[in-house]
């Protein structure tokens, strides 16, 4: 019998897969990248401390597209370059979250590398 392949799990698979490789220090923090239906959500967080140091979401107010889009994906991944550098946040380690590497993801990661943010 054909059963449905849940995305969610597999997605979550791939997200601890990485997140053993990854983690994020003082000195070089981790990009955390969340996409949803609607909405996309990047954080700036250490690990060791467990808090969240810089964050960004197409829910705020700098950004004037409220989509889940690649457009909407360059002005946050510019966004959230600008308010890392303001916080003297230079080098990050990129957590696609079992993402792949691709569309959206792709174009947050390019936008911050373009605003200043080396990884």
């Amino acid at each position: 019998m054909i059963t449905k392949i849940d995305r969610k799990a597999e997605r979550t698979r791939r997200h601890i897969r990485v997140r053993r490789k990854i983690s994020g220090t003082a000195e070089c923090p981790r990009l955390c990248v969340y996409r949803s239906n609607t909405n996309l959500y990047v954080q700036i967080i250490d690990d060791v401390s467990a808090t969240t140091l810089v964050s960004a979401s197409t829910l705020d107010k700098e950004i004037k597209i409220k989509h889940a889009n690649k457009e909407a994906a360059k002005e946050l991944g510019a966004l959230i370059a600008k308010r890392a550098l303001e916080k003297n946040i230079k080098t990050v380690v990129f957590d696609r979250g079992g993402y792949i590497y691709h569309g959206v993801v792709k174009e947050i990661a390019e936008a911050a590398r373009e605003a200043g943010l080396e990884f």
